[in-house]
């Protein structure tokens, strides 16, 4: 049994036993405010409008810039694995079929940098994102548009990314700051 095998395993159960008018109604929804980072981008700007909260603005601006470069710009092109809709056509599409390439999942990717950077600075607002963040993240598999190592190594990213970056411009401020 190869790794897709066991992906495409998980996605038809996913199909089989948790699919509901319920959950058809509200996941291409869930899904659509992680399309292109928008939710998180919102939150970045509101961050960055206010004093309180902008150095975890700077955080996620960062973040969800590296994130773009590495998922959606070159790992995406790079490795060129083709979505689950695309092999299997016969699963009802909820939404539009993704043009882009599957893997790794840049949903996933920039969820998981925004909700570990938002955890990290503020942890009552941290839960919050992370609950939203896992809820993008089941919704890629749940509408059949990622395979589960997709998302595993999407996330993988955006933590090696969500860990890096407060030390990256922690170490830039360090450097800059007046003797």
């Amino acid at each position: 049994m190869t790794i897709t095998d066991l992906d495409f395993a998980v996605l038809y159960w996913i199909q089989e036993h948790l699919r509901c008018d319920f959950l058809d109604q509200i996941m291409p929804f869930i899904t659509h405010l992680g399309s292109a980072g928008l939710i998180w981008i919102c939150i970045t700007l509101i961050f960055l409008c206010m004093k309180k909260y902008r150095h975890c603005g700077i955080l996620l601006t960062a973040g969800l810039l590296a994130g773009l470069i590495v998922t959606n710009i070159l790992l995406k092109n790079l490795v060129a694995r083709e979505r689950p809709c695309w092999i299997d056509p016969d699963i009802a599409m909820l939404i539009a079929v993704p043009q882009d390439f599957s893997f790794p999942s840049g949903h996933t990717t920039s969820s998981v940098i925004a909700a570990m950077l938002i955890f990290h600075e503020y942890r009552k607002l941290g839960i919050i994102a992370w609950i939203l963040a896992l809820l993008i993240i089941f919704s890629r598999m749940y509408l059949f548009v990622h395979f589960p190592t997709d998302i595993l190594c999407g996330g993988i990213i955006g933590v090696i990314i969500a860990i890096l970056i407060p030390r990256l411009i922690q170490n830039k401020q360090t450097q800059i700051k007046p003797a």
